[in-house]
């Protein structure tokens, strides 16, 4: 196939997973209960009472999936690795068996020509350390930090990036403000000291991947905000809503400051939460690079609701929409891209887009996902050739999985699973994908 896409020789091709949502085995080798294990058996909590115990069953299929990954012909693959398999109660000695599946990942990932690129939290925190406040508490910070040096003193001879934390803005709001992904709570605009202990967090363990040598990143979910006219009020919502989704948890690791949350009823620091040093530590180790999830724009209007400064509002005009609602609109991309460039010049690090991706019902012959794809990487290609630093792109996702509070009903792979025997079959996605792979590396190779 041509190369259709203007992208710089040494762009990095990759895919993305999680650890909850393909592993299962939840149960095995020492590994102990996360908050979704418990979430998911909350009768109501999840779409038709799935869970992950099984998922994917990643972790006996591994090789299989390394397969696949080989047949891609990725430079990359991001995954997640389990907190609860590390440190079953997410607290002292390390757990062999669970470090011992990733050594065995991270080296057939090698063996693959394939670079790892794992995320050390992405959303399924041990219950033990949530039955003691969860990202409420202050001392998850240092338990995720003590949780980082054992992966990294194990992996780190091997794995020359990590990416800390998965869009923490969405654990945040869904996990601790609203109540639709687990822990379930319903804190409301009381769950902000979990934006700022995830901070903390990233912090400690930047510190202590950075003496290790390794580069570090950060993957958050960002959208362009869109007001629903000029009308100052609606100009003042979509200011109010960028400063919760995006500003919230870029400004204070590129610029060393929260935003003005004053819509939100609180300053600086956050109701108390940010003590004297917190900054310094969240900002101790700048960013390597800044992993980016788009999946669409957002748009707002004046508030209806007094509890909160902004009303979240359809966007009906887009051409088409994913099967779990979200507009398509890959010119919000573009748009993030420059937007990034544009508010943080002198300290924006080199992107990654770490997900972006599409669910449809299509079962192997999916037109649908191949047109997503490709234009959003023609927004991609776009917002570099218009000077945006962008380095690389993880779609979302190798496999169909469990995903989150929708169960196994959204589908993103571009590898077809069947959750009865768990078989994969590549899509027509898959060998798009692959062949877009193959056909850049040939234009730049010439």
């Amino acid at each position: 196939m041509p190369d259709r896409f203007d992208l710089p020789a040494g762009f990095r091709w990759g895919v993305s997973t999680a650890a909850y949502q393909i592993e299962g085995a939840v149960d095995e080798d020492g590994r102990g209960p996360s908050v979704w294990d418990t979430f998911a058996a909350r009768p109501g909590a999840v779409r038709d009472g799935h869970t992950g115990a099984v998922a994917c069953d990643h972790y006996h299929r591994w090789p299989e999936d390394i397969e696949l990954l080989r047949g891609l012909g990725v430079d990359g693959y991001r995954f997640s690795i389990a907190w609860p398999r590390i440190q079953p109660t997410g607290a002292g000695p390390a757990n062999p068996a669970g470090l011992a599946f990733y050594d065995r990942l991270v080296d057939a990932l090698l063996a693959a020509g394939i670079t790892p690129l794992p995320t050390l939290f992405h959303w399924d925190l041990p219950q033990a350390l949530e039955d003691t406040g969860g990202w409420l508490n202050r001392d998850t910070a240092h338990r995720f930090a003590d949780y980082t040096a054992a992966v990294a003193d194990r992996l780190g001879d091997r794995v020359p990036a990590w990416i800390t934390l998965n869009e923490p803005f969405v654990h945040m709001v869904y996990g601790y403000a609203l109540g639709i992904h687990a822990p379930g709570r319903t804190l409301m605009l009381d769950a902000l000291p979990a934006a700022h202990h995830q901070l903390l967090a990233h912090g400690l363990a930047a510190t202590l991947l950075d003496e290790r040598g390794h580069d570090v990143l950060i993957a958050n979910n960002l959208t362009p905000v869109w007001p629903a006219s000029t009308d100052p009020a609606d100009l003042a919502a979509a200011q109010a809503y960028d400063a919760l989704h995006n500003r919230l948890f870029t400004d204070p690791l590129l610029l060393g400051r929260y935003p003005d949350l004053s819509d939100f009823g609180t300053g600086p620091d956050l109701h108390g939460t940010v003590r004297p040093g917190d900054l310094d530590l969240i900002t101790a180790t700048p960013l390597t690079g800044l992993g980016v999830n788009y999946y669409n724009p957002t748009r707002v209007g004046a508030p209806t609701d007094p509890a909160l400064p902004f009303t979240l509002l359809d966007i009906p005009e887009a051409p088409a929409h994913t099967t779990f609602g979200w507009p398509v609109l890959p010119e919000g991309l573009h748009e993030l891209l420059l937007h990034l460039r544009d508010i943080y010049p002198d300290t924006l690090p080199p992107i990654t887009i770490t997900e972006n991706g599409c669910s449809t019902p299509e079962p192997t012959d999916d037109p649908t996902r191949i047109t997503y794809l490709a234009t959003h990487l023609d927004a991609v290609a776009a917002a570099i050739t218009d000077g945006a630093d962008v380095r690389g792109y993880y779609t979302w996702s190798l496999l169909d999985n469990y995903e989150w509070a929708e169960g196994y009903h959204q589908r993103f792979g571009l590898v077809h699973v069947d959750f009865g025997s768990r078989k994969r079959t590549p899509r027509a996605s898959y060998a798009w994908y692959r062949d877009l792979i193959a056909a850049h590396r040939a234009r730049c190779a010439r």
